[in-house]
């Protein structure tokens, strides 16, 4: 087994990121890559104007990808937000208002996949209160999900980088799948495991693919140290991968990784060419 064995797909929110996002899709395609997914591209709206979602769309179909996954509006990502779902008030406003154009625009596109960034503690808010939104949101984002043949994904991120952030650790992230698939019946919440994040929390990334490869809907990855291109770190990128795949995992790889000093162009010498197309 090995790279080659997997079905990569190119986050285009944080590679190929020199280009306008109108120009990615085809940067992508050029690059040998046939799949892509996006972070919410509009941080300043959960609803942007229809010919802003219309110019995306047709740059994607005419470069000949398929978009495969996409975010919810999470606020201002890259940035200091970390999602919205569970901030109470204007956030958690905007986000139930991008459910919908979110599925529509995924759907339009054959989508298969919505990730819901949790959001950050707020000082004077009880937590409890948080996650009580949280749920009630993630919910609604199941539902909306679910009528476009969809999956909901449930992330984890690194308390270094993502202190406010309350999912630090995989068992946080999959107890969050399991309630929201509890109180949707839905059964269509699944984790994304990204392996960077978890590596920065130090957790132990082959007993977490074990007891977790079943549960998870999708799978991220960079190098660490540094959240650069495989092997620019030390992560055993290749060999966990291999072990997902023995695990039974089937789905999408996103490259969720910085190019570095370097065109994004570039920063695929990993990954033979033959080896990027979806198969």
């Amino acid at each position: 087994m090995g790279f080659a064995d997997q079905r990569f797909n190119v986050n285009l929110s944080i590679l190929f990121t020199e280009l306008p996002l109108l120009e990615r899709p085809a940067a992508a395609a050029a690059a040998g890559f046939t799949a892509v997914e996006l972070w919410w591209p509009w941080v300043d709206s959960p609803t942007p104007e229809r010919s802003e979602l219309d110019a995306l769309k047709k740059a994607i179909e005419d470069a000949g990808v398929r978009l495969t996954g996409l975010n919810f509006y999470a606020g201002q990502l890259p940035g200091p937000d970390r999602g919205a779902l569970s901030i109470p008030g204007e956030e958690s406003a905007r986000f139930r208002a991008n459910i919908d154009v979110a599925a529509e625009f995924a759907g339009s596109l054959g989508c298969t996949a919505l990730n819901a960034l949790y959001g950050n503690r707020v000082e004077g808010v009880d937590p409890a209160e948080q996650d009580a939104l949280a749920l009630e949101n993630l919910v609604l984002a199941a539902r909306a999900a679910d009528r476009i043949g969809a999956i909901l994904l449930v992330e984890t991120l690194n308390e270094r980088e993502s202190p406010l952030y309350p999912l630090v650790t995989a068992p946080a992230g999959v107890a969050v799948v399991d309630k929201v698939n509890e109180a949707s019946g839905l059964g269509n919440a699944r984790f994304l495991m990204d392996l960077y994040h978890l590596s920065m929390n130090g957790e132990d990334l082959p007993q977490v693919i074990a007891a977790y490869a079943d549960r998870t809907g999708h799978v991220q990855i960079a190098d660490n140290p540094g959240r650069g291109a495989p092997g620019t770190g030390t992560l055993p990128l290749e060999e966990l991968l291999d072990q997902l795949a023995k695990a039974g995992y089937e789905g999408w790889v996103g490259l969720e990784y910085k190019p570095g000093d370097r065109p994004s162009a570039e920063a695929f010498d990993w990954l033979p060419a033959g080896a990027r197309a979806a198969r």
